[in-house]
């Protein structure tokens, strides 16, 4: 690290002793924004029950074709690459909470059309709204609480953001088997109006006061959150958020990170591990399995305790080290799954049949030690290996001065290839 880099990760409020805060509220804090994640896994997985159950409805109800399925599961990227658009204006002009305030909006607004929903096209603007705002939120909130959280916590605080998108999935997973999807639309509402009310009681961040010469207001929030300001120094402000040029891309310390980042996202999305997501459940059922339900909910149980098992080690065991590793993972995974839907092609395609799949050989097959299996082991073994560590890796290759400008180009660029990848009928 150059003494320049060195410089620019210095907190602008840091302690001048060395001393550890003990203020709780950051943690309230943290959680309050960290619905916003939460509430963005749920739109995430919302589709994954919702698309079944939406099928089966009869008129006057709206009934989703395959076509308008895949609608309804990859509409909600494009509202996100719009929303990653819009966050990044918002971050820098309206501020951190502003912007967390706002993305609430359309969350609420959104998952309320999908209740209402009399046709097709309300369902896919209801996405397209969920979709705004979660752009917003996965922009927004770890801006947020990396700026709140003070050093001994900011790590934790800072995994605690992919947990609760996993852990909102999971939510969506576990309700969607037991609610009908007008019922868990309504269910959806609540993470983000919890989020609104929580969010009105904290305060900005004090960096983002700080850049608007606010110096008083940075202080009390200080204090709020940390507990006390004694004993705080203040270094030298610069203009961080500086104007992008072109030509910085000339920079190795520029282009580097941009062409990296871009790559990963590019993979990572290439990948399908959202549109897995989006899909579970019609996945399992296409895999004649018939109980797609609980192989969804499984899947996305190992995807949570991975996830928190990656942002255990992750210090430890270093990013490039998991990457590579979720890597290889993926690709055996996807590689059995590819072998399992070879085996079994020719085989009945409703998962409602007495027989599940075709036998690999002459003998009796077990139905509940069959090839279905193999569907939802290399599910899981694909969610495991999902790059848990990529957005940390992603964190430290921006530049603070130009953090802002590079996610307005990263964030949209990311839903679009995600929009691509998940938009094709079954």
């Amino acid at each position: 690290m150059v003494p320049e880099d060195q410089e620019e990760s210095q907190p602008l409020l840091g302690p001048s002793g060395g001393s550890v805060p003990r203020g709780r509220r950051v943690f309230l804090a943290a959680f309050a924004a960290a619905l916003g994640p939460f509430s963005f896994g749920f739109a995430l997985g919302y589709s994954s029950p919702a698309i079944p159950s939406l099928q089966r409805d009869a008129p006057p109800a709206p009934r989703l074709d395959d076509d308008a399925a895949s609608w309804f599961g990859a509409i909600v990227t494009l509202g996100a690459a719009a929303g990653g658009v819009l966050g990044g204006w918002l971050l820098d002009r309206a501020g951190r909470k502003v912007s967390l305030l706002l993305c609430t909006m359309p969350f609420v607004v959104g998952f309320a059309v999908i209740t209402a929903a009399q046709d097709v096209w309300m369902l896919l603007g209801g996405r397209l709204l969920t979709g705004l705002a979660c752009g917003i939120a996965s922009l927004v909130a770890p801006v947020y609480i990396s700026e709140i959280a003070y050093p001994a916590v900011r790590g934790l605080l800072g995994s605690c953001v992919q947990l609760m998108v996993v852990t909102g999935i999971l939510l969506a997973y576990v309700a969607g088997s037991i609610l009908e999807w007008r019922w868990l639309a309504v269910l959806g509402c609540v993470p983000p109006s919890l989020m609104l009310l929580l969010m009105c009681c904290m305060p900005e961040t004090p960096r983002f006061l700080l850049t608007q010469h606010k110096h008083q207001e940075a202080i009390a929030a200080l204090q709020f959150l940390w507990g006390s300001e004694q004993g705080w120094e203040e270094p030298p402000l610069r203009d961080e958020h500086q104007g992008f040029h072109l030509a910085q891309l000339r920079r190795p310390g520029v282009y580097k990170p941009f062409i990296i980042g871009i790559s990963l996202m590019a993979f990572q999305q290439l990948s399908g591990i959202n549109a897995v997501m989006f899909y579970a459940e019609t996945i399992f059922e296409k895999a004649k399995f018939k109980n797609s339900s609980l192989a969804s909910i499984t899947m996305s149980i190992i995807q949570v305790l991975f996830t928190a098992a990656a942002a255990l080690v992750m210090d430890r065991a270093g990013r490039r080290l998991l990457l590579t590793l979720s890597g290889a993972i993926m690709v055996f995974s996807t590689s059995a799954f590819g072998a399992y839907f070879k085996l079994t092609q020719g085989g009945p395609n409703n998962s409602s049949h007495v027989n599940l799949f075709m036998p690999i050989s002459t003998q009796p097959v077990d139905p509940s030690a069959g090839l279905a299996w193999l569907a939802v082991g290399s599910m899981c073994f694909f969610i495991a290996g999902g790059p848990q560590a990529l957005w940390h890796l992603l964190a430290h290759l921006y530049l603070l001065h130009l953090q802002c400008p590079l996610r307005c180009v990263l964030c949209p660029g990311n839903q679009r290839e995600d929009f691509g990848t998940n938009h094709s009928p079954f």
